[in-house]
């Protein structure tokens, strides 16, 4: 199964984006750039991802810095969340003895 990808070119032409912004993304390695037909394109399942990207960026005006700082608590966050998760689920088990 190939994943579906969408050119970034499109993206900014929809958003009304500058193409630099994904260069940025690129650059803080937030996103990874993909060739298709020699075009710069991301996979369509980041979609939601750099949404919320430019949501950041130009609603909120967070830099890119700002964004990485953001993503990577987000991910600890999540993280943490699964292992309370696991934790609570060893916990029930002696719980119920």
């Amino acid at each position: 199964m190939s994943k579906q990808l969408i050119s970034i070119h499109k993206i900014c032409e929809i958003y009304q984006i500058p193409v630099s912004f994904f260069e940025d993304l690129q650059s803080y390695e937030l996103i990874q750039l993909e060739q298709e037909n020699e075009t710069p394109a991301v996979p369509e399942n980041l979609l939601p991802e750099i949404e919320k990207m430019m949501r950041l960026h130009f609603d909120l005006h967070i830099n890119m810095e700002g964004i990485d700082v953001i993503n990577n608590l987000v991910s600890q966050i999540e993280e943490l969340q699964d292992q309370i998760e696991e934790l609570q689920s060893k916990l029930s088990i002696y719980e119920n003895l």
